[in-house]
């Protein structure tokens, strides 16, 4: 009884790995967020201002999916 325990917990880590993936895609989605508004900063200074609140609000959405897979990573290791 006490192997079949020790796979279950060793599936729910190994899911919370896979599941902490996202973080990292989080992370190339505000660097996707960022390079874009960078590039477009220089192509045009003057309208950049008017856009820096729309790459907050980018940026926020693409941490939050982060934030998400990262929850989900605890909740598969602690959850019981």
């Amino acid at each position: 009884m006490a192997i079949e325990g020790d796979i279950a917990q060793m599936g729910a880590l190994i899911g919370a790995g896979l599941a902490t993936i996202g973080m990292g895609g989080a992370a190339i989605g505000v660097g996707n967020v960022v390079g874009s508004f960078l590039s477009g900063a220089l192509r045009n200074p003057a309208a950049a201002g008017g856009q820096t609140a729309t790459m907050f609000i980018g940026i926020a959405f693409a941490e939050a999916l982060g934030i998400f897979s990262f929850l989900v990573a605890l909740l598969l290791m602690y959850a019981q």
